[in-house]
């Protein structure tokens, strides 16, 4: 491996620890400093912590990786993604950074549910935190499947760690330094390096399809599309051998931004409402150009394939194996680092996340309610290690499916959360039985849908994807157990 891979490398693991450090004086003095930043987050830090929190490894690796096996079919999933984020900052963002405060100045989503409906207030933050530490586990694995990934592919027979497999070695490494910021400078170095990274992570989505497409064995566009024309002209067809069943799928993936606790904990930090709009504009303007770089790196990447006679075994590392091949070993090793951006911008955020509730939800509600400040932040650090390690473990399988795994975990918080956060904000008849409903109802949809497998085949056709059927399940019994277990303290409550 080129010393100019290396240099670019640790470059960027020196930054990430460093901002670690500096947010660890600025801000990590009390419970709301390490969790929520003193929501003090400007509107840029903001979004793009929100966006690159939200587009993990599978922005690279498993997004890229779908578009070379099934063409523009598979970009239904950034459009509807897309939708899901622009309605999530419009409806969502004002109303939960508002609202957080005015109940009980909340720090975390389950502290939140817990203020808005007071008469199921335990039952609520020990099944939310429940739902939060159980599926972060799952998602938190797919960063570290991609970061195996990435040690793997590009990194062969060149480290040596205890025997470990490159895989194997890839999962410590990139778990060992999430740690190193996470448990020291908490949400404010997690927003911080998420705002570098996500940057990082923009910047190499506009250079990657540009070299694929405009440099020395790309051909331009017309040769590309002609390439993929001759190998299958569905590739660059957005309908084209697309059931319905299978684009409903695709774009229902943005039903989920409701309900990930990972993202809306940034609308919580956000310095002012004030700050919403402007933090919304640059979210969805990164969001965009990042999903088109992402679409255009699958798609192209296939045609330069073809062209030029590789043989890509796992489409999941197109963009690791045309990083090593077009680009000189500094930039290379950029591009290594855009990928690590991706994938440990969003682990460090769901450990922080998983974290805050296994402290707060669980340590001060049930062991120690008189819990210090410092000793808050000392539990919620030893439980960014323990879900880290928990992760770890459920990521040992090499063979596991970076978008799978998010796909599972995306489509739990989506359903559970989702129509719960959308209802409690928006609609006043919302009560805690029915928050209660609605969340076991979705996670329970959810993962009994995995299990049938209905996922992957349904009714002899196509798979459904499990949000469609959790997110529905879940809002007709917030309604449904709302309307009939009305209760009247907490309906007068709101309306005050």
């Amino acid at each position: 491996m080129a010393i100019g891979v290396w240099i670019s490398l640790f470059a960027y693991f020196a930054l990430m620890i460093a901002i670690g450090f500096y947010a660890m004086r600025k801000s990590t003095s009390t419970s709301e400093d390490y969790m929520l930043g003193g929501r003090a987050l400007s509107p840029q830090v903001a979004a793009l912590s929100a966006g690159a929190s939200d587009m993990s490894g599978w922005l690279l690796l498993g997004l890229p990786g779908a578009m070379f096996v099934s063409g523009l079919g598979s970009a239904w999933i950034g459009i509807g993604l897309l939708v899901g984020a622009f309605f999530n900052w419009t409806l969502v963002a004002p109303r939960l950074r508002e609202q957080t405060v005015h109940y009980g100045n909340a720090i975390t989503i389950p502290e939140f549910l817990a203020n808005r409906f007071p008469t199921r207030a335990m039952s609520l933050r020990t099944v939310s935190a429940i739902v939060i530490v159980v599926f972060f586990a799952v998602y938190t694995a797919s960063g570290l499947v991609a970061g195996g990934k990435l040690f793997e592919s590009a990194f062969s027979g060149v480290i040596n760690i205890g025997g470990l497999s490159d895989y194997a070695a890839g999962v410590v490494i990139t778990l060992g330094v999430v740690l190193a910021y996470t448990v020291v400078g908490g949400f404010l170095a997690v927003s911080m390096t998420d705002f570098v990274q996500g940057c990082i992570m923009m910047l190499a989505l506009v250079i990657m399809p540009a070299v694929v497409l405009f440099g020395e064995g790309g051909g331009g566009f017309a040769q590309a599309s002609q390439t993929l024309n001759e190998v299958d002209p569905t590739l660059l067809s957005w309908t084209e051998g697309l059931t319905f069943i299978g684009w409903l799928s695709a774009v229902t993936w943005g039903l989920g931004y409701f309900g990930q606790p990972h993202i809306i904990v940034r609308f919580m930090a956000i310095r002012t409402l004030k700050d919403v709009p402007v933090a919304r504009n640059i979210g969805m303007s990164w969001m965009l150009i990042s999903l088109i770089g992402a679409i255009s790196l699958g798609v192209f990447g296939r045609a330069y394939a073809v062209r030029n006679g590789m043989d890509v075994q796992d489409p999941e590392t197109i963009f690791i194996i045309l990083a090593d091949l077009l680009f000189h070993p500094l930039i290379t090793g950029f591009l290594y680092a855009a990928l690590l951006a991706a994938i440990m911008s969003t682990i460090s955020s769901q450990l922080l996340v998983s974290s805050s509730s296994l402290t707060e939800d669980f340590y001060r509600l049930f062991l120690r309610k008189e819990a210090t400040e410092k000793e808050t932040v000392g539990v919620g650090r030893i439980s960014v290690v323990l879900v880290g390690l928990v992760a770890a473990v459920i990521a040992s399988d090499p063979d596991s499916q970076v978008l799978g795994l998010v796909s599972n975990a995306w489509a739990g918080f989506g359903s559970a959360f989702g129509p719960l956060i959308i209802l409690s904000l928006m609609w006043s008849r919302t009560n805690g039985a029915g928050a209660i409903a609605g969340m076991v109802v979705g996670a329970a949809t959810v993962m009994i849908w995995i299990l049938l497998g209905w996922n992957g085949e349904f009714m002899g056709g196509p798979g459904v994807y499990e949000i469609i059927p959790g997110f529905i399940a879940s809002f007709i019994a917030i309604l449904v157990v709302s309307s009939v277990t009305a209760d009247a303290g907490e309906y007068q409550q709101i309306q005050r």
